[in-house]
């Protein structure tokens, strides 16, 4: 069926399918998140939490086993089905979440946390989103699962130090464990089983892809950039809770101070994205935004014995962060070859977590050996570096990617087909996939002529 004929709307089985992965993608996020803020505190009373080397191992380990089988995951995904994995996942995740709350010692809570990331079911879940997703509703659906992400750390921070209040970190623990078996459930009696299983180039990493991925050095910008931005994340969640402490305010009021400081970010940073996207004007609010998240970050070390001078520099790191998130994604989708978009995703994901145990562990160290200023001249390397790289990157095309159905043919009718779709207006790449049925198109933001397509589309049918 060609993207002309399907519905506008995404059909009631699509809404549920992508709300319930959403729900369930988020759930797990928030048992990785939420101890960020808290965590500095009960390390201080736990044996060998003195140690901020194993402090900082023990708040990003999790990044380690994410990002080493968070790609393998999504193959085996294909091998023995989604759902399969996605409860393989869930189940690790629940076991980490009791041995981390039934910890004795810093050494416990770190086996807790690397079997935590150990359940890596991102990939599974944007699999399996695109099975029960039409091609011309996946982007929605892949926004909306992706969406959680921001939305349950904003959650994370404000909830952590209320939760702390009530019933500690090892409370927390053992309730995210519980919120992970309650995923289970919704996986098994909300999520739709999907009617056919197969490869989505969009989604998924294709080992054929890599080579071709990983010497583009374009995307390798950007796959440094979601490095850096979560190793000074992770680092800084070591300092942030014991500067505010010390500067007077109690650790289970410091969301009095995160709840504003997330809300006025992402007020301040919608415009923004508006204007980069309209005006083409990507690289030059990139590059700013990486500067301002150097200023933040500078800020914060600068004005530690101030509580309205470490809320200011909150504002102003998080401003920049939040931008980034949302657009280091947008980035990659511009840039990847219309035919290796899940293989750029797969391995930039990965390098995301990869910098959060990085980003956590040798700030630990700093901070243990030499003090928060070696912590914060180690953030600060890494984003100076990070501009390096923006400045030299290449302004990303105004484009935007697009996905229709095609019906079964031949190798010769899809040449056919190639060819007619890259001479419509506006057309940059084209990738016709028999296997998936599908044409991926890199477009115009402006000029690209849609009626064509779904024209060509349906003379094809």
């Amino acid at each position: 069926m060609s993207a002309s004929i399907s519905s506008e709307k995404m059909s009631p089985a699509e809404v549920r399918a992508t709300v319930g992965l959403a729900g369930v993608y988020g759930l797990r996020m928030l048992g990785l998140f939420i101890i960020l803020p808290v965590f500095a505190f009960y390390a201080e009373d736990l044996p060998g939490g003195d140690n901020y080397t194993l402090v900082g191992i023990a708040l990003g380990a999790y990044g380690l086993t994410q990002a080493v089988l968070q790609i393998p995951f999504g193959w085996l995904s294909d091998q023995i089905g989604r759902k399969p994995v996605i409860y393989l996942g869930l189940i690790l995740f629940v076991m980490g979440s009791f041995i981390a709350s039934m910890a004795i010692d810093i050494y416990w809570v770190i086996l807790g946390r690397i079997i935590q990331g150990a359940g890596a079911i991102s990939a599974a879940v944007m699999a399996l989103a695109a099975d029960l997703t039409r091609e011309e509703h996946r982007t929605k659906a892949m926004a909306t699962i992706g969406m959680t992400i921001g939305t349950v750390f904003a959650l994370s921070l404000i909830a952590a130090p209320i939760l702390n209040q009530w019933i500690g970190v090892p409370g927390i623990f053992a309730m995210t464990g519980i919120l992970a078996l309650m995923a289970m459930v919704v996986v098994k009696k909300v999520i739709p089983d999907p009617q056919i299983s197969r490869f989505h180039s969009d989604t998924e990493a294709s080992p054929s892809s890599f080579a071709g991925v990983l010497r583009n050095t374009q995307l390798l910008r950007l796959n440094y950039g979601i490095f850096a931005l979560h190793a000074t994340l992770m680092a800084l969640w070591l300092v942030v809770p014991l500067t505010l402490r010390q500067a007077g305010m109690a650790a289970n009021d410091h969301w009095q101070i995160y709840l504003p400081v997330l809300i006025l970010s992402i007020v301040f940073i919608i415009p923004v994205i508006i204007y980069s996207e309209k005006k083409a004007k990507l690289k030059p609010v990139f590059i700013a935004s990486i500067t301002l998240l150097l200023i933040g970050q500078i800020s914060l070390a600068a004005t530690s014995d101030s509580i309205w001078g470490t809320a200011i520099a909150l504002l102003v790191f998080f401003t920049a962060f939040n931008l980034l998130e949302a657009s280091l994604p947008s980035l990659i989708s511009k840039i990847a070859p219309v035919g290796a978009k899940g293989t750029a995703i797969g391995i930039y994901s990965s390098t995301q977590f990869l910098g959060a145990f990085a980003g956590a562990s040798l700030g630990g160290h700093l901070f243990g050996a030499y003090g928060s200023s070696a912590l914060y001249t180690f953030c600060g390397s890494l984003l100076i570096l990070w501009i390096v790289c923006a400045i030299t990157m290449k302004a990303p095309a105004a484009v935007r990617s697009r996905m229709y159905s095609v019906h079964e043919m031949g190798a010769d009718q899809s040449e056919e087909l190639s060819r007619q779709l890259a001479a419509i207006p506006g057309v940059n790449e084209v990738l016709v996939l028999v296997n998936e049925r599908v044409a991926y198109l890199k477009v115009d933001m402006q000029g690209f002529d849609e009626e064509q397509v779904i024209k060509l589309l349906k003379e094809e049918t």
